[in-house]
């Protein structure tokens, strides 16, 4: 059975930005001293864009059954992904009768119900395997020249994501070490399904605004970066952050023209490949 690597290996290829049409531009509130990311659509390429639907093409369904048969589970890859869908909306309905607005799942634990197996190492390898066949992901260009300039800098470096255990992975197999080695704060790294709560939630974000107040950092010297309007923009803007809008690939932006809290909505910069934070915050 394949170990995390190899299922990487097995599973990836190279992804490049859709460019979005837009233009970079926008300008600082103020100084920055925190800068904190969204992971998907931002930092890396997510093939999928985010998933959202039951609905796979073809060439993914016969995969995912060629997955199914190599652990030897009996499900077809329509019921599979039924069962899933459908365990994850249960899952989001119980928790919201609890007063969770925007829960979120820790997603071993759902395969392992629809899978009806106890070993957690073969469960987070079908996981993995799954989550890599129906969303392929990719770094983002510079995405090194960033991290490394934000280090440099001294700015303090976190992490606001919807998010499941393999996403520290995808920094430790493209990049060679867990996000915490890479510089970014243990306390600013929030992960939804660490939480319960999915962002826009708040709290999330007041996870984060707490430890910047540890590190006496207000969060309007915080800087915050994601590419999702709602998601991101304004639920970083709601908790007092600057916000920057990352349009660099037409599958993940998510502009949000259908919801009137974001018509009008500005974020503080707006940027179409990573390295032009590193020059707008003039930390090159």
């Amino acid at each position: 059975m394949m170990p995390f690597k190899e299922i990487f290996d097995h599973y990836l290829a190279p992804l490049h930005p859709i460019p979005t049409g837009l233009a970079p531009g926008g300008k600082l509130r103020g100084p920055v001293r925190a800068i904190l990311f969204d992971v998907y659509g931002t930092l890396f390429i997510s093939g999928s864009g985010g998933i959202g639907t039951a609905v796979f093409p073809a060439s993914t369904i016969n995969r995912i059954g060629d997955l199914l048969a190599s652990h030897g589970f009996p499900h077809s890859p329509e019921s599979l992904v039924n069962a899933l869908f459908d365990t994850i909306r249960a899952e989001h309905a119980r928790k919201r009768e609890d007063g969770i607005d925007f829960p979120e799942v820790e997603i071993d634990r759902i395969w392992t119900k629809i899978l009806e197996i106890r070993n957690i190492e073969e469960v987070r390898r079908f996981a993995l395997a799954f989550e890599l066949i129906v969303n392929p992901i990719h770094p983002m260009p510079h995405l090194d020249l960033l991290l490394s300039s934000c280090a440099q800098a001294g700015l303090a470096m976190g992490i606001i994501s919807n998010a499941q255990f393999y996403t520290p992975l995808l920094f430790d197999h493209f990049r060679g070490a867990f996000p915490e080695q890479l510089g970014f704060d243990p306390g600013l790294i929030i992960y939804s399904y660490r939480c319960g709560h999915a962002k826009p939630s708040p709290m999330l974000f007041s996870a984060a605004a707490e430890r910047l107040g540890e590190l006496r950092i207000e969060t309007g010297s915080a800087l915050f970066v994601g590419n999702d309007m709602r998601n991101d923009i304004l639920a970083a803007r709601e908790a007092g952050f600057q916000t920057a809008l990352f349009a660099g690939d037409q599958r993940s932006l998510r502009l949000r023209t259908d919801d009137p809290r974001c018509c009008g909505l500005n974020p503080d910069l707006r940027v179409t490949d990573l390295h032009q934070l590193v020059e707008m915050m003039n930390i090159s």
